[in-house]
């Protein structure tokens, strides 16, 4: 498919889990893709290496989310290699500490708050000037932000309902240069995330949470970003995708 010849996308926390399928997606559509990570230099080599081999284009972009000079580091990285940006996929985040109120410490709060909140809205504050008219910004955020279904992960929630802020307020703003916002939610996703949590009759219960009996899969969120992204998405801005298979029916 070619229905993003042409463009360039960054997607944040892209080399792993549900941001590795969205880049090698939009790669697969022809988008140039950089590939944000924080940590893992290897993994986002394998996912460029990846879109390539698929006959796609991409390539890294490193930067530590939550610590001051993020989105200033992360720029940087991508003006060296890019020249404007089409679409912004704001999927980075961290799960924190699983805890009901009482029992949340401060610090891991922050720390949340930091990855999941502060540097998407500091990191689209930046793209705004290279993001071209016509242009796509995407936010992964959660179904728990519209259902308490898992009260112990009360600071991800708080720090995802922050994002589905951000995008209405943005899809007003940049709505006369056609740049459309969106909020993508996904539920319970079979990534690296959930690692070790994902057995026995944890699986079996979230399973059903779905009526399709399922978890997610990292592609089955990627597919909804595509359509954001694409041009068949140009009259779609300020929405909220559930993305969960039915968890808040």
């Amino acid at each position: 498919m070619t229905a993003l010849a042409g463009r360039t996308a960054l997607v944040t926390g892209g080399s792993r889990g549900i941001g590795r399928a969205i880049a090698r997606r939009l790669g697969r559509d022809g988008a140039r893709v950089a590939v944000h990570y924080g940590s893992n230099e290897a993994a986002a080599k394998e996912t460029v290496a990846a879109i390539e081999a698929a006959g796609g284009a991409a390539f890294a972009v490193h930067a530590e989310l939550g610590v001051p000079g993020d989105a200033e580091t992360l720029w940087a990285a991508f003006d060296a290699r890019a020249d404007g940006l089409d679409i912004l996929v704001n999927n980075a985040g961290i799960l924190g500490e699983q805890a009901e109120i009482q029992d949340v410490n401060a610090a891991t709060f922050d720390r949340v708050l930091a990855v999941n909140t502060r540097a998407p809205f500091l990191v689209t504050q930046h793209a705004l000037r290279r993001l071209r008219d016509g242009g796509r910004i995407v936010n992964i955020s959660s179904v728990l932000t519209h259902g308490p279904a898992m009260p112990r992960s009360i600071s991800y929630a708080m720090s995802k309902g922050a994002l589905d802020v951000l995008t209405r307020m943005l899809a007003k703003q940049l709505g006369p240069r056609a740049i459309t916002v969106n909020t993508v939610a996904p539920g319970v996703v079979d990534t690296d995330m959930h690692e070790g949590r994902l057995v026995g009759a944890a699986l079996t219960w979230l399973e059903s949470l779905s009526p399709m009996k399922r978890l997610g899969t990292p592609e089955d969120i990627a597919d909804a970003v595509a359509f954001l992204a694409s041009p068949d998405g140009r009259f779609v801005t300020g929405q909220w995708f559930d993305v969960s298979g039915g968890t808040l029916l």
